[in-house]
């Protein structure tokens, strides 16, 4: 049996928010929530990376108790927010509970997990010799305690899948939510990304890669598909969704914001980091979301890239496109709010999903902020540096990370 999926809630936490509207708004003006990293992360001394998208004015004590402050990592702090936002704005009561709790599931993924309880402990007992590590640090730490927690939060006692699929979590997470109430396992399903990377580790780790954007301009540093494009600027927040079955939906009178039609899941079996150089498992997990949602790529209006602004991926991720979209590749609208809001790792698909959302309910592309010249072979319209006002009906969000992990969610304005 397969069911109908819609969209009945979103929540954010940011570096353009910390909450849809006003992260909306940001991303409709093309503002860049991107800084310099300043005394965020203490001794920075020999790491030349200089900026980073950072959330600001978050307060976990807004969202939790003073005991669950001290005992969650920020990643989690970041994941619990934007799930109570998503439980509020699609009307489910987590103190009355006016939910049946045995079919609501949890789904939030991450790459990173508890980096700066990691840090921390490994300082504190290795460097420092303490006597033991925290009684609080496997827990705090582990990748699945966003999912844990958050299903203890609002009582979910259905499916609690954790993905830890680097850049894709968010992306597979959603998918993954979207078959589980496909086939009947779940009746919701909270569903997206968390991040809290920004430590001195997780930079110096990424910087050692050559992965991270080495600019000192905010505004230069995210630059997906710009010729000068030289590496990513890491980002930390929280995207997720309220997904639900849509006759479930509709009895209980809950809004539906926009409708997931197809999932895409591939991998690239090629390389550690690099994706593959013919954008093959990108192309497949594309073909198959689209195919599943009984539509063709010329049907399709805009697709949320996942445009880190690495010199690979961008380009990689252009030829993936040309293949699936063969001669409808320079009509189809095609952008990444990473420019924005920088690359959240692990939570990037839940940010871009909801911009994503947004753009098909208002029918408005969000621009490629700061892209002033492409190369010869990034020939698509990646809509530079502003927004356009377009009536929207499909769309898609890929994302793609470290091992080959591949996924692409296909979306539809929604229509009654």
């Amino acid at each position: 049996m397969s069911r109908r999926v819609v969209v009945t809630g979103m929540g954010i936490i940011s570096p353009l928010g910390n909450d849809v509207e006003t992260y909306w708004q940001n991303i409709k003006n093309g503002e860049v929530g991107i800084s310099l990293i300043g005394d965020r992360v203490p001794d920075m001394v020999g790491i030349k990376t200089k900026v980073a998208a950072l959330v600001k004015d978050f307060n976990p004590a807004d969202w939790v108790s003073r005991m669950e402050v001290r005992r969650y990592d920020l990643f989690t702090h970041y994941a619990m927010a934007a799930s109570m936002q998503a439980m509020e704005h699609a009307g489910l009561d987590i103190v009355n509970i006016n939910y049946d709790s045995e079919r609501l599931g949890v789904a939030i993924g991450s790459g990173v997990g508890g980096a700066a309880t990691w840090e921390k402990e490994f300082r504190n007992y290795l460097i420092e010799k303490k006597a033991k590590p925290g009684p609080l640090f496997i827990p705090m730490m582990l990748a699945n305690m966003a999912t844990g927690n958050v299903a203890i939060k609002v009582k979910a006692q259905g499916p609690t899948p954790a993905l830890v699929t680097a850049c894709a979590a968010a992306t597979q997470s959603i998918g993954e939510a979207y078959r589980l109430i496909q086939h009947n396992y779940a009746d919701m399903m909270l569903a997206g990304g968390t991040e809290a990377p920004i430590t001195r580790l997780a930079i110096a780790g990424f910087e050692a890669l050559t992965a991270l954007s080495l600019s000192e301009d905010p505004l230069r540093a995210s630059i997906p598909f710009d010729k000068d494009r030289n590496g990513f600027v890491m980002g930390e927040g929280s995207g997720v969704l309220m997904l639900e079955e849509y006759e479930h939906a509709k009895a209980r009178g809950a809004k539906i914001h926009a409708e997931i039609i197809g999932y895409g899941i591939t991998s690239d079996a090629h390389h550690m980091t690099s994706p593959d150089p013919e954008g093959k498992g990108a192309s497949r997990a594309m073909q198959y979301a689209i195919s599943e949602g009984g539509i063709t790529p010329a049907d399709i209006d805009y697709i949320n890239a996942h445009g880190t602004s690495t010199p690979y991926n961008d380009a990689f991720e252009t030829l993936a496109i040309k293949k699936v979209f063969g001669d409808h590749a320079n009509k189809v609208a095609v952008s990444s709010t990473k420019s924005m809001v920088g690359h959240l790792l692990g939570a990037s698909g839940g940010v871009e999903a909801i911009a994503t959302i947004r753009a098909l309910q208002e029918g408005f592309i969000p621009p490629t902020a700061g892209l002033e010249q492409t190369s010869e072979e990034m020939d698509l319209d990646y809509v530079p540096k502003v927004g356009r006002k377009v009536e929207l009906k499909y769309a898609i969000s890929n994302s793609f990370g470290f091992g080959g992990h591949n996924g692409t969610i296909a979306l539809k304005k929604y229509e009654e």
